[in-house]
């Protein structure tokens, strides 16, 4: 039996509910999962977890993209998230049917405009850098993981280990080895002194003095 999941994500004040549950329920939707108020536009837990527990045949349905999707590319996400599970995406208001030809040539555009946002960001960032260089203002990026390098030491003196340490600062663990690498005073190692083996002393073989023979010096 195919399982139809209505999707709807509250206005900011949690505002403009019941509008969209009277709009999934009449469009079949079974099951309805509700974002929670305060989600922001890249903080939607409800959503990761309805996309990791899709299912083959399962139809995840909006009412409108803005409901799910802060831009194209999360769209894009979505979409791509579903389909690799083998599930349906539909929206109401303007009648996407991922199941449809239709659908599959949405998807293939979506995938076109994602590429251009992609493209037109890398060119004004490297026009940005051209004038910035020319300018003389352009210092290059500044490497994250080292931008941290405060809050590694602090979290090492702590007593954390290397991977929490990485966790909760949101960086990988071998910068994390490569800060503490760079910012550790390495010991300072006794040099082990070999000694001079002492020459002993020749042992002098003495020869064995001969006692005199009593017979040849008795004149009796």
């Amino acid at each position: 039996m195919t399982n139809i999941i209505g999707y709807l994500r509250p206005d900011i004040d949690g505002q403009n509910v019941q509008s969209q549950l009277d709009q999934l329920k009449a469009a079949g939707a079974i099951n309805i999962v509700q974002e929670k108020p305060a989600g922001t536009k890249r903080n939607r837990s409800q959503l990761d977890n309805l996309i990791a527990g899709a299912r083959v045949g399962d139809t995840v349905m909006v009412t409108s993209l803005d409901r799910i999707a802060h831009n194209t590319r999360h769209l894009l996400e979505v979409v791509e998230s579903l389909n690799a599970v083998g599930a349906i995406f539909k929206v109401i208001d303007n009648g996407i049917d991922t199941s449809t030809p239709q659908g599959e040539v949405l998807r293939q555009l979506l995938v076109a405009i994602t590429d251009f946002e992609r493209q037109v960001v890398r060119e004004r960032q490297a026009m940005g850098i051209a004038k910035a260089k020319q300018a003389g203002r352009y210092k290059g990026r500044k490497p994250t993981a080292m931008a941290k390098t405060d809050e590694v030491l602090a979290l090492n003196a702590q007593g954390l280990t290397r991977q929490k340490i990485a966790d909760q600062l949101g960086i990988g663990v071998a910068s994390v080895y490569r800060i503490l690498k760079n910012h550790t005073t390495p010991k300072k190692t006794r040099k082990k002194v070999q000694k001079k083996p002492v020459d002993k002393p020749k042992r002098v073989e003495r020869k064995p003095t001969r006692e005199p023979d009593t017979e040849q010096l008795s004149f009796f």
